[in-house]
């Protein structure tokens, strides 16, 4: 696997792999290395090597730097000048860059691979409200969204998932990436109700991905439309219960992504991203009776869970109550 550096002034490094490990979960061969105030040159050169060398691998190394021309990638480069058939680095880190470099490890083998496959999102993560602020430009992709819905056949569920958080920043980039939808549908008759709502949840799609809401009826007829046939959809869910609606309607789902469940009054709380209820330990239970499959797992780094021992953990707890 490709390592990492991350190579910043100050502890950005850092703070910002926390913050990709948050959406993409813990990942092996990466490092933050940080210039910190005291230090020179010399001691971010030592880091580096210093790192380098704890990774299993060191053939494919990915530097991704602050700022172009700064001590990070000065040092960064007097490395690379020795490996520059394998090695590669970029500048410009940003979140979005992280994400794609974290996904990019599972299909691409090498250094030169994964620089030149996140150039694009990096700079795609780069957007402005009001949108009129935005050069013309950045804009005249927005439409494939819209010409990958039209076609014949059926529409392909590229993951169904089960999250009360809905579209949030795990699922944005790291589901996303994992799946490479061309339509997130959020499908809930209480958000697709709320105006404000909505509007959050279409603004927060990804670059390139456009972000609908709509009721369970909704869906089963645009599962039953022909015309959405070139459409690789991934599903957002509130509950199960939602799910079985959708199902028992005619929606072909045969696996479903259990990520996070709130605790409310009345749920029991089997796990720390799980609270059931007895209504959603009986949705849980009808859909497997139907022949549907579970993943439980908040992001496509994470292990899978076992459904069954958290069904029965909260059988159990809720009979307690």
């Amino acid at each position: 696997m490709v390592g990492i550096i991350l190579a910043t002034h100050g502890e950005f490094a850092e703070g910002i792999l926390q913050s990709g490990t948050m959406i993409f979960g813990e990942q092996e061969n990466v490092k933050a290395i940080t210039l910190m105030p005291s230090e020179g040159p010399e001691d971010i050169k030592a880091k580096m090597e210093a790192a380098i060398a704890s990774f299993d691998s060191q053939d494919e190394v990915l530097f991704l730097v602050d700022l172009w021309g700064g001590t990070p990638f000065n040092q960064a480069n007097g490395l690379y000048e020795l490996h520059k058939d394998k090695w590669a680095i970029v500048a410009g880190l940003n979140l979005p860059m992280l994400i794609e470099a974290f996904s990019s490890r599972f299909t691409m083998e090498t250094a030169h691979e994964i620089a030149a496959n996140i150039l694009a999102p990096a700079k795609e993560g780069v957007r402005v409200k009001p949108e009129e602020l935005e050069p013309q430009e950045a804009t005249t992709e927005q439409p494939q969204a819209e010409i990958a819905a039209v076609g014949d056949g059926k529409i392909e569920f590229v993951l169904a998932r089960v999250d009360s958080r809905l579209l949030h920043g795990q699922v944005a980039t790291a589901w996303t990436k994992a799946t490479h939808p061309t339509r997130i549908i959020v499908v809930s008759d209480a958000v697709a109700k709320d105006d404000l709502r909505k509007k959050l949840i279409e603004q927060a799609a990804p670059p390139g991905v456009k972000a609908n809401v709509i009721p369970v009826s909704k869906m089963i007829e645009i599962a039953k439309d022909p015309r959405f046939g070139n459409t690789k959809a991934l599903l957002l869910f509130e509950n199960p219960q939602d799910v079985l609606r959708a199902i028992d309607g005619g929606v072909e789902i045969t696996q479903v992504n259990v990520g996070s469940m709130a605790h409310s009054v009345g749920k029991v709380v089997v796990s720390k991203v799980l609270s059931m209820g007895q209504d959603d330990v009986e949705a849980f239970e009808e859909l497997k009776s139907k022949g549907v499959k579970f993943d439980v797992r908040k992001v496509p780094n994470d292990s899978s869970a076992n459904m069954e021992e958290i069904l029965k953990k909260a059988k159990n707890e809720l009979k307690a109550q």
